[in-house]
């Protein structure tokens, strides 16, 4: 492409960018110039740039006005006083020469140009379109990628015709993404996405570069001409799938220092120093956002979890033959007021299936959630509610938030997630006293492993002493697990399993009719001995699975009846329509135990 006698340097992207930051800099530090204006025309300018600066430092947090804000005065810089116009916006980015577009280029273009369509489910839609979310195959092995012959290829495909305006956003995208952004990720952080990472990948700066054999036999696996660093580390959450964007970098080490140092900075949660190695906080928008860094981690790291999908609700989440079952039997679950856990290793869909059955408690149950960071953000789905959310600060301990949630008039608690001993004993705490029931996510992968894990965290926390003890405190509490599994992307229930707590009056009634058969002491002291071995070993809980997933046939079936005590509870807590409709559709699907006679 010939430029003539164009000045290459000024249409620079960086040259523009650093012109950009310059003035803005200017315009804020300069102290305002009252002459010949008038009382209002001076204030007026004095709140504008006040805003500006308000918004400049506040934009990177993840709050879209502030960044929409900082872009519109973008947009007026480079167009009036840069003098960037139709003429000559094509030598910034060369948008009508598609074989001279960098492959950043077409894949701003490509979501520029799908973001005027969906919104912030561009990215979603694109990936689904081009079913970039399936795996790819190496000689060995498989894997998760969108590289830059895929970029290239849908280029090529959507043929985007794109107008001055058009252009123009785009390179007001880049320059802010440089100078205020979050670089090669700013348009993806406010996608609707499961999340994003940086620097999790690729050789560290620090290490010495690996010339052996295998490190040479990986590179050529992956089609790759050189050795990736962590700074060209890329990667997306998707649907439950960690998706190597390899086509994307942060270019150099500092940047990707840059983005770490300024994407956990919301609130001013402290300095992130060598000896701490890392800090866990959120942006604006709620995106939970770990940044970790050396000498704790190899390289500089950033982790952001948006806990956002397209479709936020039981239908759209739970799918499959039989899902009409499975979605009816949750909804009676919250308006039977049943304590339920919802477990699964991460990236299943926990917190995303929580939020969803919130909806189905009934709205005149007040709300009482206690987070170790805020995730779940109910009221921003649910604005009408009587919802108040805690979380443990450096001064505010989570029992002292607990105890302080039990005098503020909540009926159902909710835990975000029980990850240690202390948020365990909280959680068996909330469910036996001060609410109606809990609600709370675990990463146990089977039900026994869910009520050891919650017996040992009240051991460990000295709340209790003897394991049997210990153990009827949590069966007492759980009601239903509802167990999620993530096969390769496709999330789903695994199991919805009842916890059944196991009376103690049956040993009772052994025991006091050996009592009377005793003719001996030594005998009975013999028979005490074994009912004292008989008690201290024997079972507490059984449980069952009510409804199970099979991934072949992609079918959720009812396998057994729930059990008696559990329907009586759940009819006191219904209203009286709901009642009714729950006890038809127990009858329907083969949910309620058949009665025998005599």
């Amino acid at each position: 492409m010939s430029k003539g006698s164009v000045d290459v340097e000024k249409y620079n992207i960086n040259a523009i960018s650093e012109f950009v930051k310059s003035t803005t800099d200017d315009i804020i530090k300069t102290a305002m110039d009252s002459k010949g204006l008038s009382l209002d025309e001076y204030e007026k300018r004095l709140n504008k740039k006040n805003r500006l600066e308000r918004a400049i430092q506040d934009c990177p947090h993840g709050n879209l006005q502030d960044k929409i804000f900082v872009k519109d005065f973008i947009l007026d810089l480079i167009s009036l006083t840069y003098k960037i116009d139709e003429n000559n916006i094509n030598f910034i980015i060369y948008f009508d020469h598609p074989k001279y577009l960098s492959i950043q280029d077409k894949f701003d273009i490509l979501l520029y140009h799908y973001k005027k369509q969906v919104g912030k489910s561009a990215l979603y839609s694109l990936i689904k379109k081009y079913n970039l979310d399936e795996a790819k195959k190496n000689k060995s092995d498989y894997y998760y990628c969108i590289d830059e012959k895929d970029i290239e290829k849908i280029y090529d495909e959507e043929y985007i015709n794109l107008s001055f305006e058009d252009k123009l956003q785009i390179v007001v995208q880049r320059i802010y993404s440089l100078k205020y952004g979050y670089n090669c990720i700013d348009e993806i952080l406010y996608m609707a996405i499961d999340g994003v990472s940086g620097g999790v990948s690729g050789i560290p700066e620090n290490f010495a570069v690996d010339n052996s054999l295998e490190m040479e036999d990986y590179i050529n696996q992956m089609d790759s001409d050189k050795i990736p660093r962590a700074y060209d580390s890329v990667w997306i959450f998707f649907m439950g799938k960690s998706i190597h964007l390899r086509f994307l970098s942060f270019r150099s080490e500092a940047e990707l220092k840059r983005i770490c140092t300024q994407i956990y900075s919301y609130d001013n949660p402290g300095n992130l120093s060598k000896s701490k190695g890392y800090i866990v906080n959120e942006l604006e928008d709620g995106s939970r956002i770990v940044v970790l860094r050396p000498p704790f981690c190899e390289s500089w790291s950033f982790f952001v979890r948006k806990f956002e999908t397209p479709d936020k609700t039981l239908k759209g989440l739970i799918n499959g033959k039989g899902s009409d079952i499975t979605i009816k039997f949750l909804t009676y679950l919250m308006k039977g007021c049943r304590t339920t856990a919802v477990t699964g290793s991460q990236g299943t869909g926990k917190t995303t299936l929580i939020l969803a059955m919130i909806e189905y408690i009934y709205s005149f149950l007040n709300l009482r959630v206690l987070e170790l960071a805020f995730e779940l953000h109910i009221r921003n789905r649910f604005p009408m509610r009587n919802v108040i959310t805690m979380r443990e600060t450096d001064t505010v301990s989570g029992q002292a938030a607990l105890d302080v949630a039990k005098k503020t008039d909540g009926s159902v608690n909710i835990i975000g997630e029980v990850a240690s001993h202390q948020v365990a004993s909280w959680m068996i705490q909330s469910g036996q006293v001060a609410s109606l029931f809990t609600v709370f996510s675990h990463h146990a992968k089977t039900f026994k492993m869910l009520i050891k894990s919650l017996r040992n965290s009240l051991l460990s926390t000295g709340l209790f002493n003897n394991e049997s003890i210990a153990e009827e405190q949590v069966i007492e509490v759980i009601n239903f697990d509802i167990h999620l599994e993530n096969e390769h992307g496709k999330r789903y229930i695994e199991r919805i399993t009842e916890c059944i707590p196991i009376e103690t009056q049956e040993y009772s009634e052994d025991f006091l009719k050996d009592q009377s058969t005793t003719k001996k002491i030594g005998h009975f002291m013999n028979t005490m001995y074994q009912y004292f071995q008989k008690t201290t070993e024997r079972k507490l809980f059984n449980s069952k699975n009510i409804i199970e997933y099979d991934s072949e046939k992609d079918e959720y079936t009812v396998k057994n009846p729930i059990s008696e005590n559990n329907v009586r509870e759940m009819l006191k807590r219904m209203v009286k329509e709901d009642r009714e409709e729950f006890l038809k559709f127990l009858e329907e699907n083969g949910l309620r135990e058949k009665k025998v006679n005599g």
